[in-house]
């Protein structure tokens, strides 16, 4: 099993693409802060001078630290941070990019540990793992190399592909680890506290600065009683019951959409979006890869359907534009031909009356 195929190959593709797409977000939706929240302009908070975390004290995760002080080199690495966000998305030379990726992420993340949440170590750790991963076997740039080269099936890591499988494989393995893990441990430790044995655990953070940043929408779900008893348990059960719930196909379906609505609701309530989507990148590889295909196929199917019917659409509309054009301009003709086919008969009406007026006028001279 771990040696003999690549397993989860659409899902680890949709963890990269959605691991990228959280690092992109939280850099361009801090980018005009980036001075006051990890910049020079965060100096008072004393991490500059004496960091709290240990990554600025290692030698491979310093680069931020100490280009912190100079605001246009901070800017000009942000920037770059972004890019290769952007390169880890399309899925281009992802096993050389995401390394250096990994560490000018961890640099920049630990400069203000108060900025930080759990989110960002849970995003560190699923990239450790991404590593030894194979990410780009669907939807990338790499993908469409590959297949442009018959020979890769057979040069696909030589001797030593299965070495390649095992370690792409071993790394799912490590990942639906971490993610039972955190779903566990959170679901164990709420169990544990007063508030969400009384049902009232939801309340509490929706109606805080911090975390309420919907006030309507808070006061909307925590409104009805039963409603909140009902999330803040719903909650426990569903994360306790999540790794069990992944042996059958039918209970799986149901962790997936539970588990999904979870975290969408955590940002959209509780304004974590970048926490919500990194988990939510690693719950694709729960999803087989016969699923995957039969969406990837029907999208394609739907695409080339639409692309015909919009082309006849335009076809049709350019052909009676050209039809249109050409009835405009026989009717055109038509009058023109008619105008002068009226000004000939004029004209020759007129030369008949000068003719016949000349005539009498001869005949009366003849008679003087």
């Amino acid at each position: 099993m771990l040696t003999g195929r690549y397993h989860a190959t659409y899902g680890l593709a949709v963890t990269r693409i959605l691991i990228g797409l959280t690092g992109l977000g939280l850099i361009l939706t801090n980018f005009n802060a980036r001075h006051y929240a990890f910049g020079v302009g965060a100096a008072w908070n004393g991490e500059i001078a004496e960091p709290k975390s240990d990554f600025p004290s290692i030698w491979l995760f310093s680069l931020y630290h100490r280009a912190v002080t100079t605001p246009p080199l901070f800017t000009a690495l942000t920037i770059g941070l972004a890019l290769l966000a952007i390169v880890i998305i399309l899925g281009w030379r992802t096993r050389i990019v995401l390394p250096f990726y990994l560490v000018l992420w961890v640099s920049f993340i630990e400069l203000n540990d108060g900025a930080g949440d759990q989110g960002d170590n849970a995003y560190r750790m699923f990239m450790i793992a991404l590593l030894f991963a194979d990410t780009t076997r669907r939807w990338s740039l790499d993908a469409r190399r590959r297949a442009r080269n018959p020979e890769f099936p057979e040069s696909d890591g030589g001797p030593w592909r299965w070495a390649l499988i095992m370690a792409n494989n071993l790394a799912i393995v490590v990942l639906a680890f971490q993610v039972c893990a955190i779903y566990m441990s959170g679901g164990l430790y709420k169990a544990g506290g007063t508030a969400w044995q009384h049902g009232f655990a939801v309340y509490n953070p929706l109606h805080t600065q911090q975390f309420g940043t919907w006030p309507v929408l808070s006061d909307l779900m925590t409104a009805w009683g039963p409603m909140v008893v009902a999330i803040s348990w719903g909650s426990i059960l569903f994360q306790c019951a999540f790794p069990f719930m992944l042996f059958n196909r039918y209970t799986r379906i149901v962790a997936l959409l539970g588990i999904l609505s979870f975290h969408l609701g955590i940002a959209l309530l509780m304004g974590l979006p970048w926490f919500s989507l990194t988990m939510i990148a690693v719950d694709a590889i729960f999803i087989r890869d016969r699923s995957f295909a039969k969406v990837s196929a029907y999208l394609r199917h739907w695409w080339a359907s639409s692309a015909p019917r919009a082309n006849g659409a335009k076809a049709a509309g350019a052909g009676g534009a050209k039809a249109g054009a050409k009835a405009a301009g026989a009717k055109s003709s038509e009058a023109g031909g008619a105008k002068a086919s009226g000004a000939k008969a004029a004209g020759t009406k007129a030369a008949e009356a000068n003719a016949a007026a000349s005539s009498k006028s001869g005949s009366s001279a003849g008679k003087k």
